[in-house]
């Protein structure tokens, strides 16, 4: 069972009652969790996790020290604060402490429902095994794997403050593939509710590219206009919350710095009709009521009309430069400005170019410039006027991320989606348009399916 508020008030209590040092933060998680992996048609494992987690970070003369326990009783709490002590005598000073934060008003977001925290095993054997029999019917083999879990957090200080949520999340991913092994689909979606993850749609996603992408044909490398699935861009920008924090912008370590130790605040950075914002409130993707920090998080755009609006500040750097900490971001939504357009609309304006469904093995090559590479997988379609063709091999990319967003190489901007980076396996959520761009770089081929 996950901790209530009280228990978990109660547990805080304790940690903080058996510090000595002069300042100290604490918490403590609580999680359910369990997971169905399927191979080959088949259910291959199935487990369950329930867990509590205490931890303490504390400060003597500006020395810090921590440590964690899984142990509730009170000489485990005990013992955990003492090592935490004990390290931080052993600890240099640090640099960055700020006292931890009085009483915070925290405005409580809707990301918990019960029947996801607690979905019982026949329910979830049900929905994997009318996915399975999707498969079978289309003799393709599929593969995947479902996971839902329930987590509290708590989190409070010597100094007073104290903040309490839930959260919940499921989510089921599923490659197919042809018995011959010459066609592969692949699709994940994830939700905070049970009720609204449409198992049924994976599965005819994944089996339908499974199908269509059978024997694909060999592209020369090059650069193409592309439609975007949001899966796609899911995987493409998966890590773009991190990009802009304020300390990398001001070293000199980022896209948005600029000589002299400025910084692009102000300056159209991508697309007019984008923008990048967090909202801890939007009834699709709810996020936490606590920012970095134990900020209260707060609505705020990254990024308005494709201008650059705000970078991070930790309490730390904010205080360096005389600034606000940045009460955010919990989570990331991209929308266009101007009415969506489905990817078939996108398909049917495009004259030559290609259909991307799903990308692999990501990796950051330049910050700076925020250029990655990695691997179409899963389903690459050529397109010629107006409509798909015939599938195609697989393709290296390196891609500057700002080049693609940029004004003048985004021509169709899609409705925003709840997606997941395939890489994250589903833990992590953005609403995210497709996109059509006009470049993107394709550097050689991949013989992958």
């Amino acid at each position: 069972m996950l901790l209530s508020e009280q228990e978990a008030k109660a547990i805080c209590q304790k940690l903080l009652d058996y510090v000595k040092a002069d300042d100290a933060t604490v918490s403590v998680e609580s999680e359910n969790y369990q997971h169905v992996r399927f191979a080959a048609n088949n259910f291959t494992t199935s487990g369950r996790r329930e867990n509590v987690e205490a931890s303490v970070t504390l400060w003597l003369k500006d020395k810090k020290g921590a440590a964690q326990t899984n142990e509730m009783d009170d000489a485990s709490l005990e013992a955990a604060v003492r090592q935490a002590e004990q390290l931080a005598r052993l600890s240099p000073v640090d640099r960055e402490y700020l006292p931890t934060l009085g009483p915070q008003p925290y405005k409580p977001t809707q990301g918990y429902i019960e029947s996801t925290a607690n979905i019982s095993a026949t329910e979830r054997a049900k929905a994997i095994d009318a996915v399975i029999a999707a498969c079978e019917k289309e003799n393709v083999t599929g593969a995947g794997f479902h996971q839902a879990r329930g987590v509290v957090a708590a989190h409070a200080s010597k100094n007073g403050n104290f903040s309490y949520g839930r959260a919940s999340l499921v989510s089921l991913s599923l490659t197919a593939r042809t018995q011959q092994g010459d066609g592969s689909g692949y699709f994940l979606r994830n939700h905070f509710d049970v009720a609204k993850l449409d198992t049924g749609r994976i599965a005819r996603e994944a089996i339908g590219k499974a199908l269509r992408s059978r024997e694909a044909r060999t592209l020369d490398a090059g650069t193409y206009t592309v439609v975007l699935e949001p899966q796609a861009v899911a995987d493409l920008l998966g890590f773009i919350g991190f990009v802009f924090d304020a300390r990398l912008a001001d070293e000199g370590r980022s896209p948005f710095s600029t000589p002299g130790g400025k910084t692009k605040i102000g300056e159209k950075i991508v697309d007019e009709r984008l923008s990048v914002y967090s909202d801890p409130w939007h009834p699709e993707l709810p996020g936490s009521q606590v920012a970095q920090g134990g900020i209260p998080a707060q609505k705020l755009y990254l990024v308005r009309n494709g201008v650059l609006e705000t970078l991070v500040y930790s309490r730390f750097w904010a205080k360096q430069k005389q600034k606000e900490p940045t009460p955010g971001p919990v989570n990331i939504v991209v929308e266009g400005s101007q009415p969506p357009a489905s990817v078939e609309e996108m398909v049917r304006s495009t004259e030559r170019g290609l259909l991307v469904s799903h990308f692999w093995y990501l990796r950051p090559v330049d910050i700076r410039t925020m250029a990655i590479t990695g691997l179409t997988r899963d389903g690459v379609w050529y397109v010629e006027k107006g409509k798909i063709q015939y599938p195609v091999r697989n393709f290296r990319f390196n891609q500057s991320l700002l080049e693609m967003l940029a004004g003048g190489n985004v021509e169709l901007i899609g409705a925003p989606e709840r997606v997941s980076a395939s890489e994250s396996q589903g833990s992590a959520s953005a609403l995210l348009p497709a996109l059509k761009v006009k470049q993107f770089h394709f550097t050689s081929q991949s013989e992958a399916v």
